[in-house]
């Protein structure tokens, strides 16, 4: 088939490749952000400045400083449920025509995979000012995976990712009114994705996947300008992360032009560089009484400097591709989220807090795949502390998000159509609901 040209057989395997995850992903993009029980009460507000949990260190290491004598350890785990369909059709190109694809109306099912999200933080104080903290995050992943043959098969089938985020990081406590701390990242990232192969009437499967690791650094402030009030600001930086992987094609060889490139064995090794985002996040909290504690955030995410990846062949270049592999297009927006929230003491022993957040993805309709079908959504945010004892604590929370209304169109000039494979349109309907838990303990 000479007339195919470059992108006919890589974007048929993904719409946006290395994306990495679609919409289970809870924090816009493909990033994850829960990441704290305590803190998911009230939809994330506050949670770069000091509080009863340690696990603010995500966002600012600074706060660390706010960790009690001794050793601190806690145990996050998240629990995220959501429900995501997409219903449109399926009309098929110049090349699935010829192999025997027909219009198709069939649903995805429900895409989005439930799943558990851990996290652990370990603080040790060592005097008045510094404190040595540890976190370990999975801040990108989860999964989806729609019907086996379902009318967008051909722009996506499954994505999976896993990933793991060592944080050591260390705060100093400078005077009474300011704290700094700074951190390292070192990052793990596992990605596999599938969609159905288009150039043949069998139900072949083109399948992406690729692991690599990646370094970054995390730095940040808190100020106290008076009594009761607190100003945090957080920074976590972009991490490179260099994929090593392979790329399995059914028919065996990649475009190069107007050339056909074969390779052994329908695989081909492959390598990306993916940079996750680096994100700023301010928070406020002002305690108006012993009983009252209200709290804000906004955070901003750089997913802007996701324009172009460019994959290679095991012995090419990031900028040239000897066996027709072609660039991989996002064109994200930056990402904004902003939430304000409350806790009331109800006695010595019960906190309740609750919050509401906004979220503006960095993904919009005319970039909107089947992958990755992101949209803007709102946060609802209710949650508890029991401490049974000076030193013990139980952390719960519970986030229900509604997204807007969600459309898809891969047609005309959507950087994701391919005119060989054919024209997907639909509608998403989708929510999500979240519970967080946590123990934490003080030695």
């Amino acid at each position: 088939m000479p007339w195919v040209n470059k992108k006919s057989v890589l974007l048929a395997s993904t719409a946006v490749a290395l994306s990495m995850v679609a919409s289970s992903a809870f924090a816009g993009g493909f990033a994850l952000r829960e990441q704290s029980a305590y803190y998911q009460g009230m939809s994330f507000a506050g949670n770069g400045t000091t509080g009863e949990s340690i696990s603010s260190m995500f966002w600012n290491p600074a706060t660390l400083i706010g960790a009690g004598k001794g050793l601190t350890i806690e145990s996050h785990s998240s629990f995220i449920m959501p429900e995501s369909d997409i219903d449109g059709t399926f009309t098929p190109g110049a090349l699935t025509t010829v192999n025997g694809a027909t219009s198709s109306t069939a649903g995805s099912g429900d895409i989005a995979s439930d799943a558990w999200v851990p996290s652990t933080y370990t603080a040790y104080r060592f005097n008045d000012q510094v404190v040595f903290g540890l976190a370990v995050n999975a801040p990108f992943g989860l999964s989806t995976k729609p019907e086996q043959n379902w009318a967008g098969q051909y722009y996506s089938r499954s994505s999976e990712v896993f990933s793991v985020n060592v944080n050591p990081a260390i705060a100093y406590q400078i005077n009474d009114m300011f704290a700094v701390g700074v951190g390292v990242q070192a990052q793990y990232l596992q990605v596999r994705l599938k969609s159905a192969y288009p150039f043949s009437t069998s139900a072949a499967t083109t399948e992406f996947k690729g692991e690599g690791y990646g370094i970054g650094v995390t730095a940040g402030l808190t100020v106290r300008p008076w009594e009761g009030t607190e100003i945090g600001l957080g920074y976590r930086s972009a991490v490179a992360n260099n994929l090593d992987g392979s790329y399995i094609n059914p028919g065996g060889r990649f475009f190069a032009g107007m050339t056909p490139v074969s390779f052994a064995g329908n695989r081909a090794g492959i390598e990306a560089t993916v940079v996750t985002p680096e994100t700023v996040t301010l928070s406020a909290s002002h305690r108006i009484n012993d009983t009252f504690k209200i709290a804000g955030t906004v955070e901003w995410t750089n997913w802007s400097r996701l324009k172009t990846v460019h994959p290679s062949s095991d012995g090419g270049t990031a900028t040239t591709n000897p066996t027709g592999l072609p660039n991989l297009e996002f064109n994200y927006d930056d990402g904004w989220f902003f939430s304000v929230g409350g806790e009331y003491n109800w006695n010595q022993q019960v906190t309740l807090r609750a919050g509401v957040g906004y979220e503006l993805s960095p993904i919009d309709e005319a970039i909107r795949s089947t992958r990755l079908p992101d949209n803007d959504r709102l946060w609802l945010s209710a949650g508890m502390t029991w401490s049974p004892s000076d030193n013990l604590a139980f952390d719960i929370g519970y986030s229900h998000l509604i997204p807007a209304d969600t459309k898809i169109d891969i047609s005309g000039n959507h950087q994701d159509y391919n005119s060989n494979i054919g024209t997907y349109t639909g509608k998403v309907d989708s929510q999500v609901n979240i519970i967080s838990a946590a123990l934490r303990y003080t030695y």
